[in-house]
């Protein structure tokens, strides 16, 4: 990886002050810190890990896109520079480390300041404005150092500037009837489902056997309750086929042959021997790969991250090492597993790590997909309403274009059947605006804050929203507002539409 410029170790500067603090190094953060320095002005971003870029650095390369016509301002740049690299127009499937290389390109252009593995650990508030923020490096019990702004950008996946800043917000999935929705909160059916007759205990037939690893004993509701539910996490994997570049998969730390009982049993049950049917396998330049979740059985870890929204740093790192485990002995378990067809087997064995990337975190990607977290209650709430086009809102901040997708939620017993719930795949609708209101908390929470990523949206409508490329539309578009909000001494909420649209406008590529 690069970025070997940025600061990770202490500063002498225990109190820093600048126009503009954006806490998330995702790439929605790297682009909206590079607007807000284009504008003029001073800028840091902070990031509790040690990973820049987020998902778009950490192996997503697969973009989920929906439409590129909703794609502009410097998100369609990025994509046009990542074709640069590879001799095209644009490229919208690539590898991890030359989207670093290309993020990298932006935070030189303008000499950002990025801090590293630093964690928020308080927000101070005067009024209803946020006046600084404390942290701590990772391996730091006191806080280090002080950040004043005048505006703040929280482009964290996890939302927690906005938390610790006392906004609203939810996490899991609303009732149909919070919004009047049709798509939120339960839902069986039958995208990435198990078939019938997949029998969920450890003997087959015998309840008092116990439930293979991996399934809830929780019962069916209704469709459309709400719950605290949140969608399954996984990693989006990059391996290679290059023997001269390849890493061997070899048995992982934690491995426990027992968490892929389940997917045995559905091997054999279904007798479905092709490798590729158990994952999206997504070819990258280069003999690379974007794997991705695919049936009833694959890279999610359904279940296992209800409590990552809101834990504490040592919680999440305990969550994102089971997710590592899983998923790095999933790829064992195919390979090795004798229990395995040998026509499998023989498959995966032909795939391994690239020694070309992250070669700072082991050559696996250090970024756990958090498809979704907290989700902000703002002034403005975008709802699956908005995603079919019955209402716009007449303040755009960006488009999006992508279906309403949740992954799975639970795996559960129904009908004494294993069965994933969850999953919703709805689309087939043209782009639609994204209100800046969205963007916004109530002006009786939060005045000088914006919040591009764990925007106020409902569950259904933020699986719409949540893609890379919106995120980074949506970071820029916070950046301008902020910037505005800045020169013309007003709050965030009063940034007037017509002001952002102009300066969004000369930014098009």
């Amino acid at each position: 990886m690069l970025f070997s410029f940025l600061l990770s170790c202490k500063t002498d500067d225990k109190l820093k002050n600048y126009d503009i603090c954006i806490y998330g190094g995702t790439a929605s953060g790297v682009i909206a810190a590079y607007t807000a320095k284009k504008l003029g002005n001073s800028v840091i971003v902070i990031e509790p890990s040690n990973h820049i870029g987020g998902m778009t650095t950490g192996g997503l390369g697969q973009t989920d896109i929906g439409n590129k016509s909703a794609i502009t301002g410097l998100s369609r740049n990025f994509y046009q520079r990542i074709g640069k690299y590879y001799g095209v127009d644009e490229q919208w499937t690539f590898e991890p480390r030359v989207a670093s290389r290309v993020l990298n390109d932006y935070i030189n252009e303008v000499g950002l300041e990025i801090i590293k593995n630093a964690i928020l650990v308080k927000t101070s508030k005067r009024g209803k404005s946020i006046r600084s923020l404390q942290f701590r490096y990772k391996n730091s019990s006191e806080p280090d150092f002080t950040v004043k702004a005048k505006v703040f950008i929280d482009c964290s996946y996890e939302g927690d500037l906005m938390a610790q800043a006392g906004v609203s917000f939810t996490v899991g999935r609303e009732s149909n009837e919070t919004y009047n929705e049709t798509l939120n909160g339960v839902q069986l059916r039958q995208y990435h489902q198990f078939p019938d007759s997949i029998d969920p205990y450890r003997i087959k037939g015998d309840q008092s056997s116990g439930f293979l690893w991996g399934i809830s004993g929780e019962t069916l509701q209704p469709t459309g309750t709400g719950d605290k539910k949140v969608q399954a996490y996984n990693f989006r994997i990059c391996l290679t086929d290059s023997v001269e570049n390849m890493i061997p998969v070899t048995r992982p730390e934690g491995y426990d042959s027992t968490r892929y009982d389940l997917l045995l049993r559905l091997i054999r049950d279904t007798e479905n021997t092709n490798l590729y049917s158990y994952f999206i396998w997504s070819k990258m330049p280069f003999r690379k790969t974007d794997i991705n979740n695919r049936g009833a059985f694959s890279t999610d870890m359904i279940g296992e991250n209800y409590d990552y929204p809101e834990g504490d740093y040592n919680l999440r790192q305990e969550i994102i090492k089971k997710h590592v485990e899983y998923t790095k002995g999933l790829l064992y378990f195919f390979g090795y597993d004798t229990r395995v067809p040998e026509k499998m087997r023989l498959e995966m064995l032909k795939w391994g790590y690239p020694k070309d990337e992250y070669t700072d975190n082991d050559h696996f990607t250090p970024q756990l997909y958090i498809r979704e977290a907290r989700r902000m209650i703002g002034e403005y709430v975008m709802t699956e309403h908005n995603c079919l086009g019955k209402l716009t809102p007449e303040d755009p901040a960006g488009l999006a274009a992508y279906t309403m997708d949740s992954h799975n939620c639970q795996r559960i017993v129904v009908n004494g059947m294993v069965k994933n719930e969850g999953d919703v795949q709805v689309g087939g609708f043209p782009p639609y605006p994204i209100s800046y209101r969205s963007l916004t908390p109530k002006k009786s929470e939060c005045t000088n804050l914006l919040v591009p990523v764990c925007l106020s949206a409902s569950h259904i409508a933020y699986g719409s929203i949540r893609m890379e490329p919106v995120f980074m539309v949506l970071g820029q578009s916070s950046a301008v507002a902020a910037s505005l909000a800045i020169s013309s001494g007003t709050k965030v909420q009063d940034v007037k539409n017509e002001k952002l649209q102009k300066v969004l406008d000369e930014w098009k590529y």
